[in-house]
């Protein structure tokens, strides 16, 4: 059993069939990667869990619980964040008000960053949004205008926004997408802290082999909707139908 089981997943689309009998388990606390060309069917079967598209056939289980037909905002509530390929960060507030807003969302379902006085334990939810900026290595750019923010920096920020909410699970799509390669290895570096000091469990999807290869203990490849292969990544590199996926065979 994982803390993420997809079984049996398809999804059409008119004539074409993105998903195709997708069986996949991520475990707990491990970091599951899942790759395969343009047009496997990856970012339909990350949609899937986080509630933008409904399978047309199987089940979604994260903790026991079916995911299908669950609300986005109602996913996230039960330990599931995502980051997206373009960060998702409010550019007109500063890095500071950005990490507030999920904090206090998460309290009570709204957005009151401003109204500090209606807020019971004020000091202990700045504090709490001031370690997650140190824990991403923000902590000096606090004030600082999120617009103004490298891609590496605002992809630090979603990271803190996330990491905010405690969730169990977090999902991510091709994290280091139009990086530069310092801002990538700084973006690896992160993850790997974030997994080794949290009790989090990460799927990826990723088209950077140095990404995946640096940070996945278990990887899926798939083609035209469909999983060829599951293994480690030291098994994976040679593997014929991974291979025959990337490489038509050759």
């Amino acid at each position: 059993m994982g803390i993420l089981e997809v079984k049996g997943v398809s999804k059409r689309f008119g004539g074409l069939k993105a998903l195709d009998d997708v069986n996949i388990t991520v475990k707990e606390n491990t970091v599951h990667a899942i790759i395969g060309p343009n047009g496997a069917g990856k970012s339909t079967f990350l949609n899937c869990l986080v509630g933008k598209l409904i399978p047309d056939t199987g089940s979604v289980m994260f903790e026991g619980q079916s995911l299908l037909g669950v609300a986005p905002h109602k996913i996230n509530q039960m330990g599931i964040s995502r980051v997206f390929q373009t960060p998702e960060i409010f550019a007109d507030l500063t890095v500071f008000e950005n990490v507030l807003i999920p904090l206090f969302a998460k309290r009570d379902g709204s957005y009151r960053m401003h109204a500090f006085e209606t807020v019971e334990n004020e000091a202990d939810i700045i504090a709490l949004a001031e370690q997650m900026l140190i824990d991403v290595n923000m902590i000096d750019k606090r004030h600082a205008h999120s617009a103004s923010l490298s891609r590496g920096d605002k992809r630090r920020l979603e990271m803190a926004m996330c990491l905010s909410q405690s969730p169990k699970l977090l999902l991510l799509d091709e994290p280091t997408a139009g990086m530069a390669r310092a801002d990538t290895n700084n973006t690896i570096d992160l993850l790997k802290e974030i997994r080794d000091k949290r009790d989090i469990t990460m799927a990826i999807i990723e088209h950077d082999m140095h990404v995946v290869f640096s940070l996945a203990e278990r990887i899926t490849v798939m083609a035209q909707g469909t999983p060829l292969v599951e293994d480690t990544p030291d098994n994976i590199k040679g593997h014929p139908k991974v291979q025959e996926a990337y490489l038509g065979g050759h």
